[in-house]
């Protein structure tokens, strides 16, 4: 398997990826950690730290098989299909459907939207009315879940009773 830590040589190189550069912000990663959270609940600098680490590594590693997929195919650009494809072969099935259905959604709502600026230039006709999908109440759109609801609905929680949590 390749290297998945950035195009890097695993002995080291001479040029570092500044930590700033391979890291999410911790800003993100604890809004995203809070949602989940009850109102009231708070998160150590550790325990941001950590998952910052994680998620970050987790990125690099399904893109990195994304992009030996895309290297073997003589292609320059990684697309969501490759990123789909690389959570199967990495062994996250149960991720690979919901990943899948996001995806759809979001190459619809940015066909709406390329369709609605279009005709805003005066480009067509007015797009149709969207009677298919709604992301602002479904919880599972492309710009976002809703607050505190997971994006992908892959992760079932059902077992748990607490009232604070919105699933």
């Amino acid at each position: 398997m390749a290297d998945h830590h950035g195009g890097q040589p695993a002995g080291g190189s001479s040029e570092e990826i500044k930590e700033q550069d391979r890291l999410l912000p911790i800003a993100n990663v604890g809004r995203i950690m809070k949602q989940i959270l009850p109102p009231n609940a708070k998160i150590s600098k550790e325990a941001k730290e950590t998952m910052q680490e994680c998620v970050s590594e987790f990125i690099s590693f399904v893109t990195g098989e994304a992009s030996d997929k895309c290297h073997k195919e003589k292609r320059k650009t990684v697309n969501g299909d490759d990123v789909c494809w690389a959570f199967g072969a990495l062994g996250f099935d149960d991720y690979v459907d919901p990943m899948r259905r996001y995806l759809h959604k979001y190459r619809e709502l940015e066909g709406d939207r390329a369709a609605a600026a279009a005709s805003s230039r005066g480009g067509g006709p007015p797009p149709p009315p969207d009677n298919h999908h709604h992301p602002s109440t479904s919880g599972a759109g492309p710009s976002g879940a809703g607050a505190g609801h997971f994006m992908f609905g892959a992760i079932d929680r059902s077992d748990n009773n607490s009232s604070s949590r919105p699933f």
